[in-house]
């Protein structure tokens, strides 16, 4: 029988709907039977150190307040897979649990979200020496031939794979040469996980408002001090190839300036960055609907949220 010690909160939503409230308002709310929170970030963009204003990375006083893991946990240019992602959230979990916590994995990056309800993909993991032979190779040979290389052993990832997408060709290419079989041939797991009691929390806004908080939310970025932000992990050595820097908010000041964050026009890498978010959203609450059992509830029905958290506690 299912006890407190495996139970994990899911609270997914995407950009800007506001999951940081919802989390605030139960991690102090006297009604909820199971306390204190502690946030496991399923964001991948926040697991990089130094990119903080543009991940909207909780502040030094919301972590006082609340606990949070997986956040800071790499620099931007070391690559993190969904697999390595699955393991250090279940550790983040036990921990939580351990100490009597409830744990509420809360972030928008889905397929980290699906991977963790259903387990992450049973490709190999990654070998760090055949994954150097390749970045030398596409060094030496150039991403139209490594390109080329996908389209060959593994046609269905290459027509996935956005050619500029040069981290996840290289890793379907290392999934091959690890294991012999194409990336494409690996299904994903169909059945939840026994390992948690989840329930999955899906917070959602009309669409014409969700975009408007999009917009506000990346203008009060821009204000914090973005630009500077980025400029200054280019200073510090990281650029467009780094997995870190191609996330939203960072690779729109890169490409505006050929790899460098040094002068772009503000204005159309803000408009930039407001329509890939507003497109990222879309894409978020497209895959979550497609995975059962999520709850769905509006972003601002907090009472609603509450009620069904308890009601899975009891």
């Amino acid at each position: 029988m299912s006890t407190t010690s495996n139970r994990v909160l899911v609270l997914f939503g995407p950009t800007a709907v506001g999951k940081t409230a919802t989390v605030e308002r139960l991690a102090s709310d006297d009604r909820l039977p199971l306390k204190p929170v502690v946030v496991v970030s399923a964001d991948s963009v926040q697991v990089y150190r130094g990119l903080d204003i543009g991940s909207a990375k909780p502040g030094a006083d919301e972590r006082a307040r609340i606990g949070h893991e997986l956040v800071d946990v790499l620099d931007p240019s070391q690559p993190f897979s969904v697999g390595e992602f699955v393991r250090l959230a279940d550790e983040a979990c036990e921990r939580a649990c351990g100490r009597g916590a409830l744990p509420v994995l809360s972030g928008g990056t889905a397929y980290y979200v699906k991977a963790f309800l259903y387990g992450p993909p049973p490709a190999p993991p990654s070998d760090p020496v055949i994954r150097e032979a390749i970045q030398a190779e596409l060094a030496q040979r150039g991403p139209d031939a490594i390109r080329r290389e996908l389209t060959e052993i593994d046609p269905a990832s290459a027509a996935r794979i956005k050619p500029a997408d040069l981290y996840r060709a290289t890793r379907a290419i290392e999934v091959y040469r690890c294991s012999g079989r194409p990336l494409s041939s690996f299904s994903l797991p169909t059945e939840p996980r026994p390992r948690w009691n989840t329930v999955v929390i899906g917070l959602d806004r009309p669409r014409a408002e969700l975009y408007a908080r999009i917009d506000a939310r990346v203008d009060a970025m821009m204000a914090a001090g973005l630009p500077a932000e980025v400029e200054s992990l280019v200073r510090s050595g990281f650029g467009p190839g780094d997995p870190g820097m191609k996330a939203i908010g960072y690779a729109e000041f890169l490409q505006a300036d050929g790899g460098d964050a040094g002068g772009g026009n503000l204005a159309s890498v803000t408009e930039a960055i407001k329509l890939h978010t507003r497109r990222y959203a879309k894409r978020q609450l497209t895959f979550m609907r497609s995975i059962a059992g999520v709850r769905w509830f509006g972003a601002d029905d907090y009472e609603g949220v509450l009620s069904a958290v308890i009601s899975w506690l009891a």
